[in-house]
């Protein structure tokens, strides 16, 4: 302690000290709190006397036990003065830390690190090669991808949420955990071991044959899906392996074994690790796919990256498995590692009819709403038609491949970026320039993309100059698209769609956040792939509807930049407002502050009265509770 209680009879200081463990009795722990407990200007208070004197009758009344009359009770002797930290008042042992981290945290937080970097290294393996294999496929292209995701794809992903309802009723979580990923890894194995090198032998080829003479090539996609047939379950499994493992079974664990300031703390690191995750991969794609260059004439050199490139999901995947049975077996059971039970926010279960009604009633929530839609049309429009370019530029699938993976690396680097620019631009900008900067991206690439489609022959001189035919330009172009327009999602749009909520009412937000995960999130993905499956039957091909679907991703990204200027100014009042109406409540606890400050007095009867029952001393601690409880929800609304 700075001072030193000058009372005699009650504490008898050695010249010279010797230090000795300090074990306090309850008496004494009356006399002299812990630091948890101490108010911010307790015992070492600049105006807190040094010492007790009988000449100040005032306090006299507060320490009664400094005359002479003293209380009865045990006289205490100390070897060495207490510190003035509290150091020594604490029975409790500080948690060994590490790089400022607490080791049990770390026990957790770093399992589920390289669970989440396995996890996503696969997913984007995967979702290059399921690409490749359904693109260039003999007697496939890209229009079968629209066919696919709304014929095959959401069936087969409802089908399986059912079959996991019914699973997670009998099953344990971790029987649950191992039988759902399981059947991935086995699947993943025997399609490159297996499946593959069966190809000729499964695939009804001549049946397709027959029926796309009969049907016409308008149905060149829909036909595609039974020829390759093997080929279109990859595609299916790889894009389970995004919504399945990583949403359902990575989050819920981590959710399940994490506090709630763990989360806080650690949960942003996982996304941007995402993206580290990202670039490795698509140089391990990059790799696999020029092993051609060193194989001989005759020798399948996609079958040889295929078996390698699917040798490391595997691998990881018993990986994934071995690092969720360590933290069951050593994490999970410590009685010492801290963690939350936390009960699931029950969400309004909205009807489609409730839902339009409340889409219907407000400006406010339909605006937010065509952000929504119009982002998921828009990047489907332009994406299944690059990547028509783009199989006509390298129709290879080690050639295809290896572009992807350049096109993974480069999506990881400019997303991890953009995720540390997006919040300067959030604080120097504002919201609406922030809201804005997704669509712009796409309007000046989709126009740059559909230009050099459209006016490939006027421009094919310019280009020629440069040492580029207008269809690699496209691909160029249509590439550049796709990395920004992710990058900017992930580090704009998603931030600011979530702002958009803070400002609404309680059962507005809840019931306009509801609406739009019924209506607009599925109309946004299956509508673009609607839109491209008309076109393609309509006009034949999709090479013969490309001018109208750029027409159609012109209108629709006005009306996205249209729906944000709007929202912008409905929402930047709506801020203010809210904003204003924090910086009040904050200001209303310097008074509290004050009176802690210049009550002394309240807190010595705090302090006092704790020995005899007083809850006064629980007052002043909820108080500042309270406080500190409205500054982070400051904190946490400007850091948003």
């Amino acid at each position: 302690m700075e001072r030193v209680i000058s009372t005699k009879a009650l504490l008898s200081l050695p010249s010279k000290p010797h230090p000795r463990a300090f074990h306090p009795l309850p008496s004494l722990r009356s006399r002299f709190p812990s630091p948890a407990l101490r108010a911010p200007h307790g015992f070492g208070s600049q105006d807190r006397p040094t010492s007790i004197s009988v000449a100040n009758p005032q306090r006299l009344l507060l320490y009664p036990s400094a005359t002479g009359r003293q209380r009865k009770g045990p006289i205490f002797r100390a070897s060495a003065a207490i510190p003035a930290d509290g150091a020594g008042l604490v029975d409790e042992k500080a948690s060994p830390k590490f790089l400022g981290v607490e080791l049990s945290t770390l026990k957790k937080i770093v399992p589920l690190g390289i669970m989440f970097f396995c996890i996503l290294f696969n997913y984007t393996i995967l979702r290059d090669t399921k690409d490749v294999l359904v693109v260039t496929a003999k007697g496939s292209s890209a229009e079968i991808i629209p066919f696919l995701k709304t014929w095959v794809n959401l069936p087969m992903a409802i089908g399986f949420m059912l079959l996991y309802t019914k699973l997670s009723n009998v099953l344990s979580k971790e029987a649950l955990f191992y039988t759902v990923i399981m059947p991935f890894i086995a699947f993943f194995g025997a399609f490159a071991f297996l499946l593959y090198p069966m190809r000729d032998a499964i695939h009804p080829t001549a049946l397709a044959d027959r029926l796309l003479a009969a049907l016409g090539p308008s149905f060149l996609g829909p036909v595609a899906i039974l020829r390759i047939w093997s080929f279109c379950l990859f595609y299916v499994m790889a894009e389970l392996w995004g919504s399945v493992v990583i949403s359902v079974l990575f989050w819920g664990f981590a959710n399940q074994i994490t506090t709630l300031e763990e989360a806080k703390e650690f949960y942003p690191l996982f996304g941007l690790g995402a993206n580290i995750a990202l670039i490795f991969s698509g140089r391990t794609v990059k790799f696999f796919s020029n092993m051609r260059k060193n194989l001989g004439p005759g020798v399948d050199g996609w079958a040889i990256s295929l078996k390698g490139m699917m040798s490391i999901v595997v691998l990881l995947g018993l990986v994934i498995c071995g690092i969720y049975w360590g933290v069951n077996k050593f994490v999970v059971n410590d009685p010492s590692i801290p963690r939350t039970e936390r009960k699931k926010k029950e969400k309004p279960k909205l009807g489609m009819n409730e839902s339009l009604k409340v889409l219907l009633s407000s400006r406010y929530v339909r605006d937010l709403a065509t952000l929504v839609v119009a982002y998921g049309i828009s990047i489907n429009l332009v994406e299944v038609t690059w990547k028509s370019k783009l199989k006509a530029q390298f129709p290879s699938p080690n050639e295809y491949s290896s572009f992807m993976g350049d096109f993974s690396t480069a999506t990881g680097i400019a997303t991890f970026t953009m995720m540390l620019v997006g919040r300067w631009i959030l604080r120097k900008f504002g919201w609406g320039v922030a809201a804005m900067i997704t669509p712009t991206v796409l309007l000046l690439t989709g126009v740059g993309f559909f230009s050099l489609i459209l006016f490939s022959e006027p421009l094919a001189p310019l280009l020629g100059s440069f040492g580029m035919t207008p269809l690699l330009a496209a691909v160029f172009v249509g590439a550049l698209q796709n990395i920004f327009s992710k990058s900017a999602k992930y580090s704009l749009f998603d931030p600011c769609k979530e702002m958009a909520y803070i400002p609404m009412d309680e059962e507005m937000k809840v019931k306009g956040k509801a609406a739009i995960d019924v209506v607009c999130n599925p109309l946004g993905k299956s509508g673009g792939a609607l839109i491209q499956q008309f076109m393609i039957l309509t006009f034949g091909s999709l090479a013969n509807s490309t001018p109208y679907l750029g027409g159609i991703l012109l209108v629709i990204v006005l009306a996205w930049l249209g729906a944000a200027r709007s929202l912008d100014s409905q929402f930047s009042p709506l801020a203010k407002q809210q904003f204003e109406k924090e910086k009040m409540l904050k200001a209303s606890e310097p008074s509290v502050i004050e009176q802690k400050e210049n009550g002394s007095l309240h807190e010595s009867t705090a302090s006092e009265n704790s020995s005899n029952g007083s809850p006064a001393k629980e007052e002043l601690a909820t108080e500042s509770e309270t406080s500190a409880g409205t500054s982070h929800g400051q904190q946490s609304y400007t850091s948003r």
